[in-house]
């Protein structure tokens, strides 16, 4: 283990700790209740394409006439909102679905309470795929066999879904060797030679294949066309002390994924008040589906993929996680 990876899985370690424990003192207090008889909740989101929905049902009033008066609170992805859920810190989160398996094969007392994001389920139009240079001899899923990939985060949704594609196509994806990239670094690192592909999402995808990339593989789409990537969430400590505020929060969110479903236009506008994206580049990107439910049987694959790739030594019990 390198000192760099040796610190960030000691960091990782900590912070379960210390989400474990806070949870186990009984920090997973509501927000508090507004002078109109609204509940405050923490909603822990992160600036990307994906959470257009919960944007837009903030606008379109949907969660203030469920009694909710949300802060959405940024941050860096998945990995940090998970502990935040478990302490309180934030009452529901968004993270992709092997993540919240993951943390629940670790004991962290999670519950999805509403789908969050899926494929479009059409390759090469879906939200995420794997490019590689233009000029490159990788014309399929079978030739990232024995390449290197680019990835945001190791051992994750993303490496089992390209692992998928390339065993379906025939090839070996033990061979792959994955190379773990902040999104926005990929296309640079391709450029360079550093790594052969790499996994990218909106707008990274778009931005990519606009300096001259070429898409391989939509492996989301080529995984399930239906598959649920990622889910809100929040803690089962939560739910049981307020099922009225969860209950009123599942209502919302499955009103603002339905309006974002039926609003293309409005939900990418919306994305110009809350990320950075170039506006011809949002413009051009491919939205993700945004199902009103999730889709059992994709996060059942996604569960599957991650105890054939050793993500996880036994299934988990997707009826503790799910809705």
């Amino acid at each position: 283990m390198t000192p760099l990876r040796r610190r960030r899985f000691t960091a990782l370690v900590l912070t379960i700790s210390t989400a474990l424990l806070a949870g186990a003192c009984g920090s997973d207090e509501p927000a508090g209740s507004t002078a109109d008889g609204t509940t405050k909740v923490k909603i822990g989101v992160i600036p990307i394409v994906d959470v257009a929905p919960v944007h837009l049902g903030l606008k379109q009033g949907f969660f203030a006439a469920a009694g909710l008066d949300v802060t959405l609170e940024t941050a860096q992805g998945g990995a940090a909102i998970v502990p935040g859920v478990v302490s309180g810190q934030y009452q529901f989160g968004f993270s992709n679905t092997t993540s919240l398996l993951l943390a629940t094969s670790k004991g962290l007392p999670l519950k999805a309470v509403a789908s969050g994001v899926a494929s479009t389920g059409e390759p090469g139009k879906d939200f995420g795929g794997v490019i590689v240079p233009a000029g490159s001899a990788i014309k399929t899923a079978a030739d990232l066999a024995g390449k290197r990939i680019a990835v945001n985060t190791l051992k994750n949704i993303n490496t089992t879904t390209v692992d998928k594609v390339v065993r379906d196509a025939g090839g070996d994806p033990s061979t792959i060797r994955y190379v773990e990239l902040a999104f926005p670094d990929i296309a640079a690192a391709l450029a360079k030679g550093d790594v052969d592909a790499g996994q990218v999402v909106e707008p990274f995808l778009t931005i990519a294949t606009g300096q001259g990339n070429r898409q391989v593989v939509s492996n989301y789409a080529g995984t399930d066309p239906d598959l649920t990537v990622a889910m809100y969430f929040t803690s089962k400590q939560y739910l049981a002390q307020h099922p009225e505020v969860v209950s009123g929060f599942t209502a919302a969110m499955t009103k603002s994924m339905e309006y974002a479903g039926a609003h293309p236009d409005e939900a990418r506008a919306t994305l110009a008040t809350y990320t950075k994206i170039d506006p011809a580049v949002q413009r051009s990107l491919v939205l993700p589906r945004w199902p009103a439910t999730v889709d059992r049987d994709s996060v059942q694959l996604l569960a599957d993929l991650a105890v054939q790739d050793k993500l996880l030594t036994q299934q988990p019990d997707l009826g503790a996680l799910l809705p």
